[in-house]
């Protein structure tokens, strides 16, 4: 329950409510994306912008922020719309290659590629012996099919079913 009346007069009224106008509270508070931000007014300042978001973007990429590279690529789809398409022709080709990789964020080759790699030993060091790995044997085990389940004569009554005698041609 919320306690909605803020005031120190006691005869005031005090409406408690069990939180059904929440839906209508949060409406007003919805994630912001980066289009929202606001955009420098001269060209140069929106260019120095551009390449700041750019940079954003992709150390929030690499570290899979994605959050933060969502926010980033939406400012600067923001910016580069907001100049002209003759200046800003390398990094559109940039912020492409950004989204693409944003997009497969969540894909198997993605997965594959975050997957720890074995750390190389500093050179000049101590290398340890290879752990011996035990010898395949000369037998496979096959695996065991299903057990099939007897069902055994069955009698359909298709008269009940709604179909017609069977003796009938």
């Amino acid at each position: 329950m919320v306690r909605r009346s803020q005031t120190s007069n006691p005869r005031s009224t005090v409406v408690l409510t069990s939180g059904t106008d929440w839906g209508t509270r949060a409406a007003g508070q919805r994630r912001s994306s980066g289009a929202e931000s606001p955009i420098p007014r001269r060209q140069p300042a929106k260019i120095k912008a551009l390449r700041q978001t750019i940079g954003v973007a992709r150390a929030a990429i690499n570290t899979r922020h994605w959050h933060q590279a969502r926010y980033a690529l939406s400012r600067a789809l923001a910016l580069v719309n907001a100049l002209p398409a003759d200046q800003t022709t390398e990094q559109r080709e940039e912020l492409a290659l950004l989204r693409k990789k944003f997009a497969a964020r969540n894909t198997p080759a993605a997965r594959q590629a975050k997957s720890p790699k074995p750390a190389t030993p500093p050179p000049g060091g101590k290398k340890k012996p290879a752990a011996k790995k035990p010898k395949a044997t000369g037998t496979v085990q096959k695996p065991k099919p299903a057990p099939v389940r007897e069902l055994g004569q069955r009698y359909i009554n298709r008269a009940s079913l709604g179909y017609g005698p069977t003796d009938k041609a």
